[in-house]
C-alpha cells in the first residue's frame, strides 16, 4: 500500500470536487459477453458463480482506479482487493458472505471457494472483512438491468461493489447485465469502461 501525496495528485482537482458531498456514489450497469466463461466451465467442470468471482477480481486489480483507499484522513493506493461474495449452500433458503484471497489459477480458486464456502456455518466472518475488499453479488435469478447497494453513508468508502444477474441467450451468444458502482471521487466512468475491457480481455484468455 503507497500513501498518495495529494498536493500532486493528478487526480487532486475531482477528489476535491466531489468530496463534500454526502453521496458522492454512482452505478452502471452494463452487458456482458460470457459466452466463452460458460463454455469454458462447462468443459472443465468449474463453478460458472466463482469463474466469475475470479475474473472479476482479476480485473478489478487491474485497474488502478479501483484501487484507492483512504486511511485515516490519507489517501492510499492497494496493492490489490480480495473478493467478499455471496453464495449459498445446496438448499438454503438464505445466502452468505465469504470472505477469502483471490490466490492461484481459476481451478484452484473455485476448489478453494467452494471448501471455503462449505465449511462456513454463519452468515459472515467479521474478522475477515477490511477496506481492501471488493463486495461481489449474484442474482442468478432474474436480468439485472440495474441495482443499488446498501450502505452507511460514509463518503470515505471506496470499497467497489460489482453484482450481476443471469445470463440470456441471444443468436448464439450468452450475456448478463453487470452492475458497478463505484465512488466518484476515485472512479469516473473512463475507469469503469477500462474494468470491462480488461474483464473482457480475461475472458478472451481463458
Amino acid at each position: 500500500m503507497r500513501k498518495i501525496d495529494r498536493e500532486h495528485w493528478e487526480r487532486r482537482e475531482i477528489f476535491d470536487f466531489f468530496s463534500p458531498l454526502s453521496h458522492p456514489f454512482y452505478a452502471v450497469t452494463f452487458r456482458l459477453d460470457v459466452t466463452e466463461v460458460y463454455r469454458f466451465c462447462k468443459a472443465r467442470g468449474l463453478s460458472f458463480h466463482y469463474t466469475m468471482i475470479w475474473l472479476v477480481t482479476q480485473a478489478v486489480n487491474g485497474t488502478e482506479a479501483f484501487l484507492y483507499t483512504i486511511r485515516d484522513g490519507g489517501v492510499f493506493l492497494l496493492d490489490r482487493r480480495e473478493p467478499s461474495f455471496t453464495d449459498m449452500h445446496a438448499g438454503a433458503k438464505y445466502f452468505h458472505i465469504v470472505t477469502m484471497p483471490c490466490a492461484g489459477t481459476v481451478e484452484e480458486f473455485c476448489a478453494a471457494a467452494a471448501e471455503k464456502s462449505r465449511a462456513q456455518s454463519g452468515f459472515i466472518d467479521f474478522s475477515a472483512e477490511s477496506g481492501d475488499l471488493v463486495y461481489l453479488s449474484a442474482l442468478p435469478w432474474l436480468d439485472l438491468s440495474a441495482l443499488t447497494n446498501e450502505r452507511d453513508l460514509d463518503p470515505d468508502d471506496a470499497i467497489p461493489r460489482i453484482a450481476w444477474g443471469r445470463y440470456t441467450e441471444e443468436n448464439g451468444r450468452k450475456t448478463l447485465g453487470m452492475s458497478v458502482e463505484v465512488n466518484h471521487r476515485f472512479v469516473d466512468g473512463a475507469d469503469i469502461g477500462a474494468f470491462a475491457r480488461r474483464l473482457e480481455e480475461r475472458i478472451a484468455a481463458l
